[in-house]
């Protein structure tokens, strides 16, 4: 395209100093280039895998026993591992996560710190960790095939394996590993993920057996081997492989495991058999395996015998197991469209009735909500496995937290039960198969997943208060000197914001993009897309990003910036209302004799400030453009008409202000004088260029008498008081006194 320009020395001056305080400023609307990596072979700039994309496996058999009296867990297992990378490797790291519990690393006393008169004794235990007790790993051997000793180096949650021979690209390494370690106390812990919980009552234990063995750090072409100290906060970023795993506990336990039971034949009775065969068509409703009755027999007696329990898991990152004689065990099919799943749950009687009527049901509306909105179910089992004060996923298995006192629970602690266990479910999707780094960018996976809970939520449970925009905007209009912005590593994050920054803010972020600014059918289509074309894949944030632009033709980068780099917050104000009608009487004598100037729009209109519409409009007039504001062009629009369509029309003009930083579409709410209502949806583009205020003018045929921005809360505005016209009255000292008083 050509253009005429003419520069002059101090005009240069001046484009020189802006693009310099432009590079200062950085504008909301500025693309995301210079955030996001540049795309290449591996990540393309359409936000897929590349022609060359590659990613390492590797796969385990693994061999574990719960030693039940001494509370110990000790196991071996081999690992493959393949370079699928183009580069040579040196030397392996593997994760160490039950490091974690060794005296000294970093937990979460100081969440309840500093020490003050009255703290009670579990907090006090958290804070300095009074009662000791045993933790981490003891790691036995590390072999290659011929059973020779390699040397390894342990730091802390990880371990370098130095490799007597390098991996080239295309080869894989084949080790042995054998550890034990003390299975721990799950009250000593806060947010603890793992461990046991004892039940005083009948002197039993449920273990729930998750980071138990020493597994492969993930290696990438984003940033190499993705070995982070875990610091319990941060989660997981794994390869995917095939596992075999065999599991020995005491002869009458219940074990729940990731992957499929091989040998049901000789660890079930054959009434239990009888019965999981038959739950495998029992679409309607659950089929107890294992009765309560049966449950608590079992609890009484305690054998010493053993058994080994065999599992195979394919495509998998990782394997979590739970074991007790305490179970109750349920089972359900759900039926896919290209797949059946056995839904099913376990439970200690201390759960009862609710887990046995809601459990396996909140499994089944998860693993079908979930499929309708990415895809279908690819694994065999999902399970929930009911624990306490905490929920946390692993692939094909969830721990739970949820119980009634005394055979009761309230419907607001029901409700938290059941959103637990489909939020739980439903991270087998993100970030189980869509495989995203948890300990880098931890609301890629629970951001998108609890967009997929509250979704879940909203379609089979209406009636449970889901996440909205309104829910964020306490924590939005919070101290901006310890936010943090969402795209930020786990870790860093304050507890009591964990929730806030990491689940509810992406997730109402992505809310407003489907229901606001996309549109439902168009960001559904650009969700099922990103998600399918990463299964199985480890995405990073600028895939997704790039994806949901690429599937939607919708320039989101002014979005992206706001919501997830940024601690801005909406506050959109309505600054000054102005209301004009036409008048064309003036206009007809006037245009006799002139015209009027490019650009001049309301030559006879007044500019004083309105508080509300009781003046009535304000006359103004249209001239005649002149021939010179056509430039070369010779066709001539009609003033005439122009003036017409406009005659008796109800025009205003409305300054909007942007407070909080954050640019949003304008979402206005038009009452009018004979009671209807409408609502218009302005894009964000708006403010383009000038994010700070815009004037905008509205054609009505129909006289306004109230105003309102965001009427529905869709927005997450943080201060509604600004947002109508008219504006209402200050609030005084006396009507603010009632209100808190």
């Amino acid at each position: 395209m050509k253009f005429y320009i003419l520069i002059i020395p101090a005009l240069l001056l001046s484009i020189f100093a802006s693009a310099q305080d432009q590079k200062k400023w950085q504008g909301k609307f500025e693309q995301l280039d210079q955030l996001l990596p540049t795309p290449n072979q591996y990540r393309t700039g359409s936000g897929e895998p590349g022609a060359k994309y590659w990613q390492q496996r590797a796969d385990y058999t693994i061999d574990a026993e719960i030693d039940e009296p001494t509370n110990t867990l000790k196991g071996k297992e081999t690992i493959t591992y393949y370079n699928n990378s183009p580069e040579t490797l040196k030397y392996l790291w593997l994760q160490l996560d039950q490091n974690i519990n060794k005296k000294g690393n970093e937990d979460f006393g100081n969440y309840f710190g500093p020490v003050r008169d009255s703290l009670p004794t579990l907090y006090m235990q958290y804070i300095t960790r009074a009662v000791e007790f045993e933790g981490g790993y003891s790691i036995q051997s590390v072999t290659d095939k011929a059973s020779k000793n390699l040397p390894i180096t342990i730091n802390n949650t990880m371990m370098r394996i130095d490799l007597p021979v390098a991996v080239k690209p295309g080869e894989s390494y084949t080790f042995n590993v054998a550890w034990t370690y003390p299975i721990t106390d799950r009250s000593l812990f806060l947010l603890s993920r793992e461990g046991y919980e004892h039940f005083p009552e009948d002197n039993n234990n449920v273990y729930l057996i998750a980071h138990w063995f020493p597994r492969m750090c993930q290696f990438d072409d984003y940033e190499g081997w993705q070995n982070k100290q875990f610091q319990r906060l941060g989660e997981f970023a794994l390869e995917f492989g095939t596992y075999k795993v065999n599991i020995t506990v005491p002869a009458d336990h219940l074990v729940a495991s990731t992957g499929a039971l091989l040998n049901a034949k000789d660890v079930l009775s054959a009434k239990e058999l009888e019965r999981f065969e038959k739950a495998k068509s029992s679409f309607d409703k659950p089929t107890i395996i294992v009765t309560e009755e049966e449950a608590r027999a079992k609890e009484k007696t305690k054998s010493t015998a053993k058994k080994t329990w065999k599992f195979q898991a394919d495509n998998v990152r990782d394997v979590a197991f739970a074991s007790s004689r305490k179970f109750i065990w349920d089972v359900q099919a759900v039926k896919l469209p290209t797949n059946t799943v056995l839904a099913m749950s376990f439970y200690p009687k201390e759960g009862l009735p609710v887990w046995s009527e809601e459990s396996t049901k909140a499994v089944k509306n998860a693993v079908e909500i979930y499929s309708k909105y990415t895809f279908d179910y690819p694994y065999p089992v999902a399970i929930s496995v009911n624990t306490s004060n905490i929920g946390m996923e692993f692939p094909m298995i969830s721990f739970n937290g949820g119980r009634p006192r005394n055979g009761q629970m309230s419907d607001n602690a029901k409700a938290g039960m059941i959103g637990t266990i489909v939020h739980e479910v439903g991270h087998n999707y993100f970030p189980m198969i869509v495989s995203s780094d948890e300990r880098q960018w931890m609301w890629m996976d629970e951001g998108l997943n609890t967009f997929l809970q509250t979704r879940t939520e909203m379609e089979r449970y209406p009636a449970f208060h889901h996440t909205t925009p309104k829910d964020i905007v306490p924590y939005m209009k919070g101290d901006k000197s310890v936010m943090r912005p969402v795209m930020n590593t786990s870790d860093n994050e304050r507890l009591n914001a964990f929730g806030s920054n990491y689940y509810a803010k992406p997730t109402v972020a992505l809310t407003i993009l489907r229901e606001t600014i996309i549109g439902k059918d168009l960001f559904d289509k650009a969700f099922k897309e990103y998600a399918n074309r990463w299964m199985y894949k480890h995405p990073r944030p600028a895939d997704f990003f790039r994806m949901m632009e690429e599937a939607t033709a919708v320039d989101l980068d002014w979005f992206w910036r706001g919501w997830f780099f940024t601690t801005d917050n909406v506050d959109i104000s309505v600054e000054d209302v102005k209301w004009y009608k036409l008048n064309t009487a003036q206009a007809n004598v006037e245009n006799k004799n002139k015209t009027a100037k490019a650009g001049d729009l309301s030559a006879k209109a007044t500019d004083k400030p309105n508080s509300d519409f009781s003046q009535g409009p304000q006359p103004f007039t249209v001239l005649n453009t002149e021939d010179k504001a056509y430039g070369e062009f010779r066709s001539r629009i009609d003033d005439n008409a122009v003036r017409q369509k406009l005659d008796g029309k109800n025009i205003y003009q409305v300054k909007f202000k942007n407070n909080g930083g954050l640019v949003m579409p304008l979402l206005i709410e038009w009452t009018y004088k004979d009671g209807s209502k409408e609502v218009e949806n302005i894009p964000a583009e708006i403010w383009r260029t000038n994010e700070n205020e815009v004037n905008k003018v509205f054609v009505k045929e129909k006289e306004v008498v109230n105003i309102a921005l965001d009427p529905n809360s869709d927005l997450a505005d943080v201060d509604v008081s600004n947002n109508v016209f008219p504006k209402k009255p200050a609030e005084s000292k006396f009507d603010q006194f009632k209100k808190t008083n």
